[in-house]
Parts: structure tokens; sequence; C-alpha cells
């Protein structure tokens, strides 16, 4: 499917938002919806996911491995 005449407006560092001609237009057309979770693959391409739990268990788990990492114990 591809999507034309719509407009990106971003906000750096925080999200951005795909709008057409009328507020609700995208999602009245089935793009997304309020709660859900897209998860960016390594083609750039957007995913939607309903593994938002496991996700941040795992975003939680590498989190801690990188502080464990840099902040090694000295014990």
């Amino acid at each position: 499917m591809m999507w034309v005449d719509y407009t990106i407006n971003s906000l750096p560092g925080k999200g951005f938002k795909v709008e057409g001609d009328t507020l609700t237009e995208v999602m009245d057309k089935g793009l997304y919806k309020p709660g859900d979770v897209f998860i960016v693959n390594e083609g750039g391409w957007l995913v939607k996911s309903d593994q938002l739990s496991a996700m941040m268990l795992k975003y939680e788990e590498t989190r801690k491995a990188d502080e464990a990492d840099e902040n090694p114990s000295t014990t």
C-alpha cells in the first residue's frame, strides 16, 4: 500500500505525526490508532507490534547489562 498526500510533522526527540486533510483521517483509514506500538526494524520499516511488555523487559535487561559493562565491580 502506498500512502500519498499526507504530511509528516515531527518534534525532534519527541516523535512524529502523520496528518491528512482532517485531524483523524489517517486513523480513520487504518494507518494507525491510539495505543498502537511500532518497532523500527533493521531496514528502517515501522513494524506494528503487540509485544509491548516483552519489548520493555528486553530493553530493561539490555540497559542493565550495558550499565554493568560500563561500571564493573572493583571487588
